[in-house]
């Protein structure tokens, strides 16, 4: 067993300086996020919580959602659209009331897939058990990615949020169940405090796709 660690260590270090000779001059660049993908996120939030997070990006459709799951809580959809509105809502037993919906407007969309153009280059490090390039970029978000697969191993933000993926999958798309936001999501009064549906089509809830 002593031996077979050994001989582990030896093979680390040689993988390092072989990469280290491979890079040569100028510092690693981050790849670009595909314009869609799929990861599945193990995450410790900054107060010690812990939750399950399923990320489906898609950029050509504006939309970037999170389906996390909080330690023994409710699943929660977060929608994200790159006109800057955000909808988290839980679904209830007949997914079409008893759920809890919050429309939030933050004036700016989605990340892009060269968010982390520009990134500072820190080191070559191990994460997670993965040799990784850590970057990081406007005391913003620190990332680490496998340097032979330059796959994402986890990010961490600069309020203690860590993400740690095991999973990662490029091409795949979340069915519209998943995405599409439920009717009690655009329910509002008029003046004699009767309920209403907004209009699905009103420019402030329509996507501004990614051009």
């Amino acid at each position: 067993m002593k031996m077979e660690r050994s001989w582990g260590s030896v093979m680390k270090k040689a993988m390092v300086l072989l990469l280290l000779m491979t890079i040569g001059e100028g510092d690693p660049i981050p790849r670009q996020w595909p314009e869609r993908f799929h990861a599945v996120l193990y995450m410790n939030i900054s107060d010690g919580r812990l939750q399950i997070t399923d990320l489906w990006y898609d950029w050509s459709a504006g939309r970037n959602v999170n389906l996390i799951q909080k330690q023994l809580g409710d699943l929660l959809h977060d929608v994200e659209w790159n006109n800057g509105t955000s909808y988290y809502y839980t679904v209830g037993p007949n997914s079409t009331n008893d759920g809890d919906c919050n429309v939030r407007e933050f004036g700016v969309g989605i990340p892009r897939p060269d968010f982390l153009d520009d990134a500072t280059y820190l080191r070559m490090e191990y994460t997670d058990g993965f040799l990784c390039n850590l970057w990081t970029k406007l005391d913003f978000i620190w990332y680490w990615e496998d340097v032979l697969t330059q796959i994402p191993v986890r990010w961490d933000f600069y309020d203690g949020i860590s993400s740690h993926v095991m999973k990662f999958e490029e091409g795949v798309e979340l069915d519209k169940s998943q995405w599409q936001a439920p009717s009690y999501c655009f329910k509002t009064l008029d003046n004699n405090g009767t309920l209403l549906l907004q209009d699905h089509n009103n420019k402030q809830y329509v996507p501004n796709h990614a051009s």
